[in-house]
This record gives structure tokens, C-alpha cells and sequence, in this order.
């Protein structure tokens, strides 16, 4: 932007002034004008102040009036021109010699900036090729981690497939069992619950973390949530036989819940239907007192025995048994009550049947084949028939009748 003739003046002013403190003065600068020239004189000084201004530099332009020409003779003028000229010579000598003396300090500065540019830009790469280092190591170990996470990924998907299968399995196990169960935590609170639940418990899967106290049941168990705190306290199990509404019987049994660690973390609380057993036993009841209906009112006797000193050398004398039990009419052929038979030896209290009896019972209760004989009861005319038979090993039934009671039939 600068004037012919004013650019190599107005750079260098420029650089002395950032350079160095104080006003830069440049005197006789030849610029162009418009069809000529023009002196002017440059001063150039660095801005302190005020502090918006630091770092700037102020420029300044003063005219100089053109030298007059001095008239004279031809010859004087001549040598005045010609003075006049080397005058102008060595000013311009002058001016080149300060503008190259300028270049090259300029050059000296620009090679010594050029220089620490080119120490700071091996610096930089060196630190860049640190850097690429550190990246390339960070790289690789990113890689190793990268291919320990996909191990670790893999592993843990293994064991959440194979969780999954033992959740299954574990599921289809509970279900095929048949065998409700619940599960609460310390607080009594429903944490998981099996298909059949809701036969026994009002439950749907939202009541998963409510108290089993709010929920309604089948069950007439009033003390199921205390027997739960005492298993929770004694960590000992419980079990009892419960009625259900509509005749059902389930068989619940309330234990401690401990996990891998052996922690206890609540209760399983089962409830297995034996309804099917419970009338069975009623039936089987039944059955037996018809059964011991009948023994009793058979008209013949009948006793069950058991062996004593079933081995030889073993307790008791051989050929001896003892009663287990006895019916009215067996109570009433040989005149003894139930309580003097049970538990008592044949030979302490019927020594004349343990005589009859002999070694017949012993060879009927071992080896079970059934024995019938008829013999005449020692020191008395009456004559008695006897059956034997086993109903278990090691016992034997003793069925005794009088032979005149025979004879006396039509």
C-alpha cells in the first residue's frame, strides 16, 4: 500500500521500531508522486502507553523542502552541478549501504526465527512421535483389551445360557413335582412363587414383594407366618399336616433359604397335596376296625405271637414266643385277660399251649408255610384245634378252637 520508494524505508523503520526502544528516524526518503518525487523524512517509535495501545507502532511523515539551485557562471555552475550530483551519488551510496546493511540484519533475524522455527518443529515431532508411540502402545493395548473383553463376553454369555437352562430345568423340575412352593425373604415378603400357588394363595405376579400376610389362602393354617419366624430364628424345619377348603390336606413344610454362601436369606415354604394319602388312611382306618370288628366277634381264638430267640443262642428259650395280641374269644378259652397277655411270654402264661405249640410256631413264622393239627390240651380232656399261619416274618397267627365246640355244631 505504500508509495514507490517508501517500502524498503517504511519495512525497515517498521522492524527497527519493535526491535529496539526509542524513535526510529529515516531522513531523505524519496517517494513518487503523482508525475514526480518527493523527500520526506519516517520516524517510526514502539507504543508503551496507554495499555490498549502496547504492542503498536506510531508513524510519522514530515515533508522536507526540495533544495534550492544556486545561479552562478557556466563554469561555477557546472561544478556545482557536478558537486551537487556526487552529493546526491553518495547519499544514495549511503542510503543503499544502510539498506543492505538492514537486509541483512533482517536476514540474520529472519535465518535466526527460520533457526528456532525449525528447532521447535523438531521438538514438535519429536513429541508427535512420542505421542505416536504412546498412541500406537495405547492402540495395542486397547486390542488386548478389547479381545479380553470379547473373551469375557463370551464366557458370560455361556454362563447366562447355561443359567438359563438351569432356571429351566429347575422350573420344569418344581412344575413336574407337583409340589407347590413359595419363596419369602427375611421379611416374610413373596419373592417367587411356582405354577399351582394360586389353588392355595390369592396370587398373581404383582404381588411378587408384598407380605404373605396380605394375601388370602385356602389353607387352615392360622400359624403359618409364626412357624416361618421360628424357622427363621432356630433355622430348624417344620412340618405339619394341613386341611384346605374342599377336603384337600397338604402336607407344609417351611425351611430355611440359603444361598451359595450359606447365607440364610429367607424361607421355602412347600406344600405337597396328600389328599389322595389322607383318604386312604381314613379307608385303611375304617377297614381295621372292621377287621378288629370281626376278629372280635369271631367265636374261635386268635392270638399274633412273635418269636423270642429267633437264632439259636439268641435271647430267650427256643420254641418260646410272645403274645402281641389276643381276642375276646381267645381271652375267654383260656380264661386271661388282654392285659395279662400282652407282652408276656407263652410259657409264663399258657404253658400248657407252649407245649401244644412246640417248635411248629418257630418253623410256620420263618418259613411261613401254614400248619393245622388238633391235639388234646396237657392235664385236661379237652381237645383243641390249632391253625397256624404268618401274616409277617417272624410272627405268627395262633387260631385255637375247641373241639367239642365242633362237635356241638349241626
Amino acid at each position: 500500500m505504500a508509495r514507490e520508494g517508501l517500502r524498503f524505508e517504511l519495512s525497515s523503520a517498521f522492524q527497527k521500531a519493535l526491535r529496539q526502544s526509542g524513535v526510529v528516524t529515516v531522513k531523505g526518503a524519496k517517494m513518487g508522486t503523482n508525475g514526480g518525487t518527493q523527500q520526506v523524512t519516517i520516524t517510526a517509535q514502539r507504543v508503551e502507553r496507554p495499555e490498549a495501545l502496547q504492542g503498536m507502532v506510531m508513524i510519522v511523515f514530515y515533508d522536507v523542502a526540495a533544495p534550492l539551485e544556486i545561479k552562478g557562471s557556466g563554469r561555477g555552475k557546472s561544478a556545482s552541478a557536478a558537486g551537487s550530483r556526487i552529493a546526491e551519488l553518495e547519499q544514495e551510496l549511503g542510503q543503499s549501504r544502510e539498506e543492505m546493511r538492514s537486509a541483512r540484519e533482517e536476514m540474520q533475524t529472519s535465518q535466526e526465527e527460520l533457526k528456532s522455527a525449525n528447532e521447535e518443529l523438531q521438538s514438535t515431532n519429536e513429541e508427535l512421535q512420542s505421542t505416536n508411540e504412546e498412541l500406537t502402545t495405547s492402540k495395542e493395548e486397547m486390542q488386548s483389551m478389547n479381545e479380553e473383553l470379547q473373551t469375557v463376553n463370551a464366557e458370560q454369555l455361556a454362563r447366562m445360557d447355561e443359567l438359563s437352562r438351569v432356571s429351566s430345568d429347575m422350573k420344569n423340575l418344581l412344575n413336574s413335582t407337583e409340589v407347590v412352593t413359595v419363596f419369602l425373604d427375611n421379611d416374610l415378603k413373596v419373592r417367587r412363587f411356582t405354577e399351582g400357588a394360586n389353588q392355595l394363595f390369592k396370587l398373581i405376579p404383582g404381588d411378587v414383594g408384598r407380605p404373605l400376610s396380605d394375601i388370602a389362602s385356602d389353607l387352615n393354617y392360622s400359624g403359618l407366618l409364626d412357624d416361618a419366624r421360628e424357622v427363621l430364628r432356630t433355622l430348624v424345619f417344620s412340618e405339619k399336616p394341613i386341611a384346605a377348603s374342599g377336603g384337600r390336606y397338604y402336607k407344609v413344610r417351611i425351611m430355611p433359604y440359603r444361598t451359595l454362601e450359606n447365607m440364610i436369606d429367607g424361607v421355602v415354604i412347600t406344600f405337597a397335596d396328600i389328599s389322595a394319602a389322607k383318604e386312604l388312611e381314613a379307608r385303611l382306618r375304617g377297614d381295621e376296625r372292621e377287621t378288629h370288628d370281626l376278629i372280635d366277634c369271631m367265636p374261635h381264638g386268635l392270638g399274633v405271637l412273635e418269636l423270642v430267640g429267633r437264632e439259636p443262642g439268641g435271647p430267650g428259650a427256643p420254641g418260646d414266643y410272645r403274645f402281641l395280641s389276643a381276642n375276646p374269644a381267645f381271652e375267654r378259652l383260656f380264661n386271661l385277660s388282654g392285659a395279662e397277655l400282652a407282652g408276656k411270654s407263652v410259657r409264663q402264661v399258657l404253658p400248657r399251649l407252649a407245649q401244644m405249640l412246640s417248635d411248629v410256631g418257630r418253623e410256620v413264622a420263618l418259613g411261613g408255610t401254614p400248619a393245622f393239627f388238633a391235639a388234646r390240651e396237657p392235664g385236661s380232656d379237652r381237645e383243641l384245634e390249632i391253625t397256624l399261619y404268618r401274616p409277617a416274618p417272624g410272627r405268627f397267627a395262633c387260631q385255637v378252637s375247641d373241639g367239642a365246640w365242633r362237635r356241638q355244631s349241626p
